[in-house]
């Protein structure tokens, strides 16, 4: 089993991980610092699909965290890059916004709603009855039907918000197709992340929060696992998942201590027994 020195590249979940509520965590700063520093290949990646990696830098940049905008991959990218390998110069019908429309032209991909090959469902705060109704008469008339994500909610000040999966539930509902899913936790976006850096499964680590997210699609993808207990997962959740993360860890605070033997979790966390 490899072990943390052996990694050589580093993915990373943003929220839970390195910022929560609007807020840097500890250590967070120092670890990007150090990767950059170390010339260590990194991606900071999100399911959001909501902003471009400028919008989401500058965002970061206001809770006190500085990720360079290059080394943000997003739901949206990913999904662009998997239509324009598709589909080359294809056209999509978009229910989203500028993170999505942005990624899918750079891409290569037109816009469109006139028999577009793609249907994709991203993230919005501004969903419409018509761009929905649309969305449902073009798969029905043959296009394939794409979600940058599966989160059902998103997060705000004032409570959970409608996302990605909710309204892909209803058209799939209006029309009884199933759409692909590019996001998290598809490997699929795992492995394009690690095409823009030029890494290697086998030389890669994946740090994040989520059991069902972040830890099984990078252990789906091959990657060294390192689950922290700042963001969903707490000692006791993990028990309800058939497979555990390599390491477990408080925060990224303690990232730069050195390795955790494999399946041990620091501190006072004990190792969760399987179910």
């Amino acid at each position: 089993m490899r072990t943390r020195a052996e990694i050589k590249a580093w993915l990373t979940d943003m929220d839970g991980v390195l910022v929560h509520d609007n807020r840097a965590l500890p250590g967070a700063q120092e670890l990007i610092d150090h990767w950059v520093a170390t010339g260590t290949p990194f991606l900071v990646l999100t399911n959001n699909a909501t902003y471009t990696p400028r919008d989401l830098s500058a965002r970061l940049r206001d809770s006190g965290l500085n990720v360079p905008e290059e080394r943000i991959w997003t739901s949206a990218m990913a999904t662009a890059k998997f239509l324009a390998e598709q589909k080359p110069g294809g056209s999509c019908f978009m229910v989203g916004e500028a993170g999505l429309s942005t990624a899918l032209h750079d891409a290569g991909m037109v816009l469109s709603d006139r028999s577009p090959d793609f249907v994709v469902i991203g993230d919005t705060r501004t969903y419409s009855f018509e761009a929905i109704t649309t969305a449902i008469r073009l798969i029905d008339a043959g296009a394939r039907f794409i979600a940058t994500n599966p989160d059902a909610t998103g997060p705000t000040p004032t409570g959970v918000v409608p996302a990605t999966g909710a309204v892909a539930a209803l058209i799939t509902k209006a029309t009884g197709r199933e759409p692909y899913v590019v996001g998290k936790p598809n490997p699929m976006m795992f492995r394009s992340a690690l095409n823009k850096i030029g890494a290697h499964s086998e030389e890669t680590g994946m740090i994040g929060d989520r059991m069902d997210t972040d830890i099984v699609a990078g252990m789906e993808a091959g990657l060294h696992t390192v689950l922290v207990l700042t963001g969903i997962s707490t000692v006791s959740s993990i028990t309800q998942f058939p497979y555990r993360p390599v390491e477990i860890l408080d925060g990224v605070h303690q990232f730069l201590d050195g390795a955790v033997p494999p399946g041990e979790a620091r501190g006072h966390h004990p190792e969760p027994p399987l179910s």
